[in-house]
């Protein structure tokens, strides 16, 4: 083997770079063809094909160079790019750097899109009264799709994950390229005859005419005849197919339509484990409720009884037998009092005590007190009472103040004493000094 020189990959695509920079052909093209596989980066570039009937070229609008597109660009469009060719060094391939693109004419397949689109709304095939509701529970889900594609393996593992009850039955049918359409109208009539609850009818992600199966007539038809409601869930949420229209619901990806048609069984198990611990908790709270209300009824309850109200009553009549015991000993010392100082008061005003000092009480034959000598004459009865008796004395003379006195004896001569007997201090009444025998 004869010694050659050895180049690195990126000497290679520098070198081929080199050459496109220096072609004046290639630094200002204007190319025609039908967009295809558009893709809006975040960034702003656009990232599109040129295709013809023989063959394609990549091409990219940078964000800088977007204000020389003044329409939205879509696949199917064809239109007239401005810009130079060269070779993105890192992946080694070469693409269109656009400058400028013109809308030079809608694109074959975009046309007959639209044609069919217009003919099919006539019909009422997008009718929404013909939309019929997916089931809420499915326990069996039809497929119709591609055996080996992601969108099958997708729509499996969200179907297992959900709920892994439900019954998938699968139609591995043809997607793309010739005999595709009429492979997924069959694959919907196939499972129409077994009666599953939903149909899930679709593929993954792809160019305008990798999808183009979805924009046949004959699919059209077959998902409007079905009786089981049909989720059409063709490419990503960008792409749009006739199948979609016609469909009882889009999805806008395979992956999608699983989580519409699957009932998610673990979240609802997930739903009813919190909704049973809330309702236990819930009804713990009303039995503490229910329990503190019960137990202040018990203590009204206790409040109204015959029996307690009985003892309160007692209780408050023994307060009230206390409180007139009370009063009374008050009351009785207050009377005590009084009548120790009428006690003194009177005991100063006895007559015995006048008595006792030497004075005594006369009165006359009927009991009477003498307060004057002017009332008495010489011979009248009259009663001294002294204090410890009475005497009987008859007056022998009377003697007024500033007068002289008169004397009258007795028919014996001597002094009538009577016996002397006890008295009541009450009749004394006073008297007045006289002679007496």
């Amino acid at each position: 083997m004869a010694t050659s020189r050895v180049y690195s990959v990126t000497q290679v695509n520098h070198y081929i770079k080199g050459l496109f920079v220096q072609d004046f052909l290639l630094s200002g093209l204007c190319v025609r063809g039908e967009v295809s596989n558009l893709k809006a980066h975040s960034s702003g570039h656009i990232y599109f094909t040129l295709k013809d009937e023989g063959g394609a070229l990549a091409a990219v609008l940078f964000a800088g160079n977007r204000k020389g597109l003044n329409f939205a660009m879509q696949d199917g469009q064809k239109v007239l790019v401005t810009g130079q060719m060269n070779v993105y060094e890192r992946d080694g391939r070469y693409q269109l750097y656009a400058k400028e693109i013109r809308l030079d004419g809608v694109g074959d397949l975009y046309q007959r899109f639209v044609l069919l689109k217009q003919t099919l709304e006539e019909r009422g095939m997008f009718a929404p009264e013909y939309k019929r509701p997916i089931p809420a529970f499915v326990r069996t889900l039809g497929v119709v799709t591609a055996p080996t594609g992601a969108a099958i393996r997708d729509i499996i593992n969200i179907a297992r994950r959900r709920n892994p009850y439900v019954q998938i039955l699968l139609y591995p049918a043809l997607v793309q390229g010739e005999g595709a359409a009429e492979s997924v109208a069959w694959g919907l009539r196939v499972l129409e005859e077994r009666r599953p609850d939903c149909i899930i009818v679709g593929r993954g992600g792809g160019s305008f005419e990798d999808l183009w199966a979805f924009n046949e007539e004959v699919v059209a038809q077959a998902i409007f005849d079905c009786e089981t409601p049909v989720i059409s869930a063709v490419g990503h949420e960008t792409d749009t197919t006739i199948a979609d229209f016609v469909a009882d619901l889009r999805a806008p990806t395979p992956s999608a339509a699983a989580e519409l048609a699957v009932f998610d069984y673990y979240g609802f198990m997930d739903g009813l484990e919190r909704q049973r611990q809330l309702l236990n908790q819930r009804m713990r709270e009303r039995l503490q409720r229910e329990k503190e209300k019960l137990r202040r009824l018990e203590l009204s309850l206790r409040l109204y009884r015959p029996e307690y109200r009985i003892a309160g009553m007692r209780q408050e009549i023994g307060e009230a037998e206390e409180r007139l015991e009370t009063l009374m000993r008050q009351r009785l010392l207050q009377e005590r009092h009084r009548l120790s100082l009428a006690v003194s008061r009177l005991d100063g005003l006895s007559p015995l005590r006048r008595l006792s000092g030497g004075y005594a009480f006369v009165s006359d034959a009927a009991g009477h007190g003498v307060l004057s000598a002017a009332a008495v004459r010489p011979g009248d009865e009259l009663q001294v009472t002294l204090k410890d008796g009475r005497l009987g004395v008859r007056v022998l003379e009377t003697a007024l103040a500033g007068l002289s006195g008169r004397k009258d004896e007795s028919k014996d001569g001597r002094d009538q004493i009577g016996k002397a007997d006890g008295f009541n201090a009450g009749d004394y009444a006073g008297g007045s000094a006289c002679a007496a025998e």
